[in-house]
């Protein structure tokens, strides 16, 4: 796999109009390689020299298909947390293959398992198992839980509810991970290397959500704490929201994958894939000043 393989051949890029995908999306357009962008909406796809874009939905296998011909590469994103999300990461895997890709990259999940106790890691195990047995060779990227969203942890009172314990994670920005990606789709011998391989993709240190809030509060001037919350009452206090029962065990079990230990790792990644090191909380608040000002001083 040598420059003018890497120069010739397309990129399919999946949601490229969300946080993640459109990160990608715009990384490899800086680098001026030619990427298909597979979108639900082509009025919200984003314009790019050397880009085009095709409207798919995941589980429209034979559309899905349609789209990933002439894709060398597919980045597949994870889709949005449904009750079927098994069935139509299935969809999009079968269509790709169909369509003649060579090789999957899928946005996966740290400690992705048949008995994770985050409820949504489970689907990113049988979706890996899924591509692994089609024979198409694979990349897995599996990030830690997202530090951009770790500011949506604190409630508006300052406080951070849930069943944790004292488990410690290392929370990973989103331009980490896409760094990350960008270098496993783009550069050849990082994309010969990562074949049929799994990366763990985490931030620089694990923390407890105790130290976690108390970094918060130090560095916004923010009062943040946090409140350890049983499984029965971390369900109870989410129930309200109104959202299925599958969503709600799903939020719950994010803290208790934390309190059981299967967080607690912090990975080479970043550091190793894209030259620089992975973003700190502090490194992420100077970046995002703003991102606690829901709540009160």
């Amino acid at each position: 796999m040598g420059d003018d393989h890497m120069t010739n051949h397309t990129i399919g890029v999946t949601g490229a109009t969300g946080a993640l995908g459109g990160r990608v999306a715009a990384r490899i357009a800086r680098l001026g390689l030619a990427q298909r962008l597979v979108v639900r909406d082509i009025n919200r796809a984003p314009e790019y020299p050397g880009s085009s874009a095709v409207m798919a939905a995941y589980e429209d296998t034979v559309g899905f298909e349609r789209a990933c011909r002439g894709v060398d590469t597919l980045f597949l994103v994870s889709a949005t947390e449904s009750e079927d999300r098994m069935d139509v990461h299935l969809s999009a895997v079968d269509g790709a293959v169909r369509a003649g890709v060579a090789r999957i990259v899928y946005l996966s999940f740290l400690g992705a398992g048949p008995a994770a106790t985050f409820t949504f890691a489970r689907t990113h195990f049988y979706t890996e198992a899924h591509i692994r047995s089609t024979g198409v060779p694979y990349t897995f990227l599996r990030p830690s839980l997202y530090l951009d969203l770790l500011p949506a942890w604190v409630g508006g009172d300052g406080v951070v509810r849930g069943p944790a314990g004292d488990g410690r994670v290392a929370w990973v920005s989103r331009d980490d991970v896409a760094d990350v990606a960008t270098a496993v789709l783009t550069d050849p011998v990082t994309a010969l290397g990562s074949e049929n391989t799994t990366y763990d993709v985490t931030g620089p240190e694990a923390l407890s959500l105790g130290a976690t809030v108390d970094k918060l509060g130090t560095l916004t001037g923010r009062s943040v704490r946090y409140v350890p919350e049983t499984w029965e009452e971390a369900l109870e206090s989410r129930r309200p929201s109104g959202a299925p029962e599958w969503a709600v065990e799903g939020w719950a079990s994010s803290y208790a994958a934390i309190a059981a230990g299967e967080l607690d790792e912090v990975a080479p990644t970043v550091p190793k894939l894209t030259g620089h090191p992975a973003q700190s909380i502090e490194g992420f608040l100077r970046r995002h000043p703003s991102a606690l000002s829901h709540v009160a001083v």
